[in-house]
């Protein structure tokens, strides 16, 4: 068992920000992942993600077992539906879309995905899982037939993060979508980063090395670059 969800809490305890690059494996390509991992050796991220709203890949095994050859960085599913599940991983985040109300993607994907992970040692992380309006639909609105909460409405926002903490959730995760036009600002960030305990983690939107900074600087514990890198794997280098 590994203890990547105790080092994301020592972490924050330090006061240390940690930095995901998400990847879709439907987008990644054996042939020129040497390139893609030496960037990554040399970026500041701390974990690598995988997964997506919708994979469609096979290879999925294969991809990971490649990254390990020559990444030392803990790899960490970021699963749409149990299909995405690989015990080549070191963990999951077991994601529940709590800012939705359709029970595929806030319990049933998750009771149908449990026989798969009793036969790994994959470290199991619960993720309350909120999707912010971001001016354009994304693919997680479209695949999960959810809405987005409100960006203006700040209060509700804060309300459903503090519900997924008593819920039990080990990580709350302020998501804008995949290629989002607009990243979750800075205020919802700080408001909800000082009305919770437990990590807050954010993404999506965020365009250059300024917005992560941004949000490190509103409370985001951990930031998840992924368009950005996937369309310039010279991001970091800005």
């Amino acid at each position: 068992m590994t203890n990547i969800y105790n080092e994301i809490i020592q972490s924050k305890v330090e006061r240390k920000k940690l930095l995901a690059v998400l990847l879709d494996p439907d987008k990644l390509v054996l042939e020129n992942l040497d390139l893609l991992i030496t960037k990554i050796n040399h970026s500041p991220a701390s974990h690598i993600f995988i997964g997506g709203s919708h994979v469609t890949t096979t290879i999925l095994n294969e991809l990971i077992l490649k990254i390990k050859q020559n990444c030392n960085l803990p790899i960490v599913l970021f699963p749409g539906n149990p299909s995405q599940i690989s015990d080549k991983a070191d963990a999951i985040l077991f994601l529940s879309l709590i800012s939705g109300r359709n029970p595929d993607y806030l319990i049933e994907h998750q009771v149908n995905a449990v026989p798969i992970l009793k036969q790994t040692d994959l470290e199991v992380i619960s993720t309350g899982y909120i999707l912010i309006e971001s001016g354009n639909e994304t693919a997680v609105e479209r695949v999960s037939k959810t809405k987005p909460l409100d960006r203006n409405n700040i209060d509700y926002i804060i309300q459903t993060a503090q519900a997924g903490e008593m819920l039990g959730n080990k990580l709350i995760y302020l998501e804008a979508g995949s290629g989002a036009e607009l990243p979750v600002s800075f205020q919802t960030i700080k408001k909800v980063a000082q009305n919770i305990e437990i990590p807050l983690v954010v993404g999506g939107g965020i365009v250059d090395l300024q917005g992560i900074k941004d949000s490190y600087a509103a409370g985001a514990d951990l930031v998840v670059i992924g368009t950005a890198f996937e369309n310039d794997m010279n991001f970091f280098n800005q």
